[in-house]
């Protein structure tokens, strides 16, 4: 074959090469560009796309009168990309003015090499609008639970832990609250990172539901602040107090403190023995099955009693009295001797009914059901000790209720802290109606054990409660503290319940501190803290009371006219929630969020001196420079509504100092230009 030839077949065979390597090309173009153009385009959008989820506002917690407890705070994050800005000086400019922030921190992106940088803080929505189409300007959405008042409820709506409730109403209706997160498709640059600004809403976020409480934040703040004033006093370690209304089982307050946490919630976990304020069960369990009567006579001899190898003992020993003298001074001898009477399972069954040894049911997770041993379970001591309180564990709540019980005649409420659920546009989806567990006993028992126990705090052991107005019906306890089985040295338990007017109850207030210091009797340290709370509740401007009743009965009790009239007319007025203080039991004042009442010499509260309800005209007091909490203290003194939203010192108040006021006039508490002052010193979470 010649030369010519062979290049020639090599020619045809590179040429067919070339043609089989173009036409695979070309299969290989035509496959990707048209059968397989869907799969690539769909991987090249998630490569440079992401779904991403848009959180939900959580729902909004509000007290009994619709002020919001808890709610989502909305605040934007700002960021700048350096590399994206042109304007650079006018750029800075615009960050000063929308965000308040200091020319030195605006240029601070400018001078990193770092191609993108957030700035430190949170700012309000406005800075959304002023900064919207600024070039290199990011502004990103966020949410933060809010509580408006602080740590004053965080025991019982507990908090919100990534998104998620834990503890309290948060956690309890987490289902209501949470919302629905929307959808949204964010752009991602070459390495996979979020592209700021380059979002698509898919699907907008839904907000959660509201919930209702039977709280009155009015009467938490005096709850919490006599209780705190209680501790300081005493040098207890912690406490309760719980304000409920007896016919509806609604919980109006409930303060609970231990060692200075405030998200302590021992009303409803912490079980203690009652001592002497569980006796008037004991009295109406004896009373319902007929084994006694109040006239019954017992001999306390010399205030001892040996019983199954023990010996009980009075501190002052009646001598030969009856049931009802037993019960208001207290006699352990008296009320042991006549509960002997009474067989294992009636006394068990009593003291079951009344709702001790059992949850209560409330709508809060974390309530312990305390101990009531079976009767197979007792010893020889049993009876004794259970009749005067002891061998029983117990917790406020089950005590509130329990008193309750006998203020509305006998019948066992279901304790409500929730009133309603509302869906996000507000309107009502589930409403809490009052629920009875059970008839514990009669009316007519009811009745007597209540005109029992008015002699217990006209008379006997509760003097601390009497009010100069309505009469009070009470009981105090004190009981040795024990752990893990064991009675602590001098340690002790003092604790009060008392509800009035003892007439026609309508609220039950409970006490109860944790090992007081020196004079620790529950006569003498929580009966106090019952009669400041419930007169703080009574000169407050907008209580959950009913006035018209408060009023026919101050007249039939000949309360001075001018009193019923004032409580008469309070009845008529229509005003919103105000910021409320209590009083002190040495006639001051103990920081709370309320109308001071004033004391007369008597140290009577004064209802037509409430400020609100008498008209006299003074000059607003200079406030400069005082703390927020001080400077309310001093304005609710005066009968005047405060208004506060941060922690800073007061520089100025609306009207200024030396302004003509009177009494129901709202003072705004101002901090350094442009941010009011405030002491109630809000969290998020």
């Amino acid at each position: 074959m010649s030369r010519g030839t062979n290049v020639a077949a090599r020619r045809r065979v590179l040429l067919c090469c070339w043609l089989v390597v173009g036409g695979v090309l070309l299969w290989r173009a035509v496959d990707l560009q048209l059968m397989q153009a869907g799969e690539w385009r769909a991987e090249a959008e998630r490569q440079h796309r992401t779904t991403g989820a848009i959180p939900a506002a959580r729902g909004m917690i509000m007290d009994r009168a619709g002020i919001p407890v808890a709610l989502s705070h909305e605040t934007f994050q700002v960021s700048v990309a350096p590399h994206e800005v042109r304007d650079t000086t006018r750029t800075v400019e615009l960050l000063v003015d929308a965000l308040g922030i200091l020319p030195a921190r605006a240029w601070a992106p400018f001078e990193t090499s770092r191609r993108w940088v957030p700035l430190q803080g949170r700012y309000p929505p406005g800075v959304r609008d002023a900064l919207a189409g600024v070039r290199g300007v990011y502004v990103e959405r966020e949410l933060r639970r809010f509580y408006p008042h602080g740590e004053l409820l965080r025991g019982v709506l507990g908090a919100v832990v990534d998104g998620h409730g834990a503890g309290g109403v948060e956690q309890a209706f987490e289902e209501t609250l949470e919302g629905v997160p929307g959808t949204e498709i964010l752009a991602r640059d070459s390495q996979g990172r979020p592209i700021p600004g380059e979002t698509w809403v898919v699907e907008p976020p839904r907000s959660g539901g509201q919930v209702v409480l039977t709280l009155d934040a009015d009467l938490q703040e005096i709850a919490h602040y006599a209780l705190q004033q209680a501790l300081d006093q005493t040098g207890a370690r912690g406490g309760d107090v719980l304000v409920t209304d007896p016919r509806s089982g609604e919980i109006l307050a409930m303060a609970s403190l231990k060692d200075g946490a405030q998200t302590h919630l021992g009303a409803l976990n912490s079980p203690y023995e009652p001592g002497s304020i569980l006796k008037p069960f004991t009295v109406a369990t004896l009373l319902s099955t007929g084994r006694a009567t109040l006239a019954d006579s017992v001999d306390t001899g010399n205030g001892q009693w040996h019983r199954a190898g023990r010996t009980i003992t009075d501190v002052h020993s009646p001598g030969h009295t009856d049931l009802a003298h037993a019960l208001q001074v207290s006699s352990n001898v008296g009320i042991a001797k006549l509960a002997d009477r009474l067989t294992p399972a009636e006394q068990y069954e009593g003291l079951r009914d009344f709702g001790l040894g059992a949850p209560t049911g409330i709508d809060l997770p974390g309530e312990v059901a305390g101990s009531l041993r079976r009767p197979q379970r007792w010893s020889a001591q049993s009876p004794a000790s259970l009749a005067i309180g002891y061998e029983v564990g117990v917790t406020p709540l089950q005590m509130a209720m329990a008193y309750g019980a006998l203020a509305n005649g006998g019948t066992l409420m279901e304790p409500r802290i929730i009133r309603e659920v509302r869906d996000a546009a507000g309107r009502t989806v589930r409403a809490f109606e009052p629920r009875a567990v059970r008839r514990v006993v009669s009316a007519d028992v009811a009745r007597e054990v209540t005109e029992a126990l008015v002699g217990a705090v006209e008379d006997g052991t509760g003097g601390r409660a009497r009010l100069s107005t309505f009469q009070v019906a009470g009981k105090s306890g004190t009981s040795r503290a024990h752990v893990g089985g064991v009675y602590e040295r001098g340690a002790y338990y003092a604790s009060f319940a008392g509800f009035f007017p003892a007439e026609d109850p309508q609220l039950v207030v409970f006490v109860k501190l944790d090992r007081p210091q020196g004079e620790y009797y529950g006569g003498a340290t929580a009966a106090p803290v019952t009669r400041a709370t419930m007169e703080a509740i009574l000169a407050t401007h907008a209580p959950p009371l009913d006035r018209r009743a408060l009023a026919a009965l101050a007249r039939r009790q000949a309360i001075p006219a001018a009193m019923a009239a004032d409580l008469e007319g309070a009845s008529r007025q229509v005003t919103g929630p105000v910021e409320r203080v209590a009083l002190q039991e040495n006639g001051g004042v103990a920081a709370s969020n309320s109308h001071f009442a004033t004391r007369s010499d008597a140290g009577v509260v004064s209802v037509s001196q409430v400020g609100g309800w008498g008209e006299r005209e003074f000059a607003l007091p200079d406030l400069r420079g005082s703390t927020p909490r001080r400077a309310a203290r001093q304005l609710h003194g005066l009968g005047l509504v405060v208004e506060w939203t941060g922690p800073e010192d007061v520089r100025a108040t609306e009207p200024p100092a030396g302004a003509p006021v009177t009494p129901g006039d709202t003072i705004r508490l101002l901090g350094p230009p442009g941010r009011p002052g405030s002491p109630g010193a809000p969290s998020h979470e």
